[in-house]
């Protein structure tokens, strides 16, 4: 039996960080209706990578709202409105991502869902947060990355601000919503009651960068400078870094410069022998590195640290990825291929109970598809209303 068995979750989120934390729910076995509007849906339906779709939905969206429900409904309509009350009722979670004070000219704000049904966990997402003056900002991956900070720690020292090519913010939000419905979950076990739970991006995003804000909070607030070569950690010295081979390339993590000159046999980084200069001097370090690295294959580089002792790691394209042994023994792919549809493989939930991991490979809801059953099954529109 999965951990959230027979809890129903009412998903009225879009995109990407609401939908993703709804998912991981159902990955633990909670049965997941989407509130969509009725004619588009979820705006993710649309929002393609490389234009890929299929039956007329994005990969997008049908790799994150795998394994849900789709239930339509209008909100503007009294009749529809009295439905969805009526699953307020009978449901344990519910998620939104709606800007601030929308659900609450809605008439679904969680005070009103809290005197509907007082054992309902409710999660919100904002982009930054319920109250300041950027509040009703549009809470967008690459506008919250980029004016977190987020952006001047990759790349190297004298380029541009960069981004993390992926929603990044996105992603931890809904790690940290996910996290904050199971704990209130946990509570209301000895409680009775549930709750509200808040995340935004800018505090997911920015509790993910803890470590370097940390840093830069106790260091004099001096703004990270990153290396000129091969930066990986705009605070760690050399090596750190990514560097190419004869025929590829390679990563080193943290380590002895001059026991890392030993094994490669660079004579050169013997000198470094002061810890504190692999930081004050790491683009001089990396310099001699690289260009000491260009003379040998990965594999042969790799073989010598390695026999050393020395952290560090072949840089692998997804094709590599995916041909080797270690990947297949994880058995990560999942194919939520719709009937009539075209195969879509995506990856499994990362976590394992013990019993082997988690694999579910129902296919996303088309819009509405589930909307009649759930009418039928709660019997929405019989009786007295909500």
């Amino acid at each position: 039996m999965k951990p959230l068995e027979n809890m129903i979750v009412l998903d009225f989120s879009q995109y990407l960080a609401g939908p993703s934390a709804a998912l991981r729910l159902a990955d633990m076995g909670a049965r997941v209706i989407k509130i969509e509007r009725p004619g588009s849906g979820d705006g993710s339906r649309q929002m393609k990578l490389h234009n890929l779709d299929s039956m007329g939905d994005s990969v997008l969206f049908q790799t994150i709202n795998r394994n849900k429900q789709s239930f339509c409904a209008d909100l503007k309509s009294p009749e529809d409105m009295n439905m969805v009350k009526k699953l307020i009722r009978r449901s344990d979670v519910m998620i939104e991502n709606f800007r601030p004070g929308v659900m609450k000219k809605i008439g679904l704000d969680y005070e009103t869902v809290k005197s509907i049904n007082p054992r309902m966990v409710y999660g919100t997402v904002t982009g930054y947060g319920a109250t300041g003056p950027w509040n009703k900002k549009p809470g967008q991956d690459l506008l919250v990355q980029s004016i977190s900070g987020l952006a001047w720690l990759n790349g190297d020292d004298g380029q541009p601000p960069m981004p993390f090519a992926l929603s990044l913010a996105d992603s931890y939000t809904g790690i940290h919503l996910a996290e904050g419905i199971m704990a209130c979950l946990f509570r209301r076990f000895s409680t009775g009651l549930g709750g509200l739970v808040e995340v935004s991006l800018l505090e997911s995003i920015l509790d993910m960068q803890f470590e370097v804000i940390t840093t830069f909070l106790n260091d004099g607030h001096k703004p990270p400078k990153r290396s000129a070569f091969h930066n990986a950690h705009a605070y760690l010295g050399a090596p750190y870094g990514i560097y190419r081979t004869e025929d590829g390339y390679i990563a080193l993590a943290m380590g002895s410069i001059p026991e890392l000159g030993r094994l490669i046999e660079c004579p050169a980084l013997s000198s470094y022998d002061n810890q504190e200069e692999w930081f004050t001097k790491r683009d001089e370090i990396k310099q001699l590195i690289g260009s000491h690295l260009l003379h040998r294959t990965t594999a042969s580089w790799l073989k010598a640290l390695n026999a050393g002792g020395h952290w560090c790691s072949d840089v692998y394209s997804w094709d590599q990825l995916l041909q080797s042994e270690q990947f297949h023994t994880l058995d990560m792919l999942l194919n939520i291929r719709r009937p009539g549809g075209n195969d879509i493989f995506t990856t499994r939930c990362p976590i394992s109970f013990g019993d082997g991991p988690i694999k579910n490979e129902t296919h996303a809801p088309l819009l509405g598809e589930h909307t009649l059953e759930i009418i039928e099954e709660f019997h929405l529109k019989e009786g007295e209303e909500a």
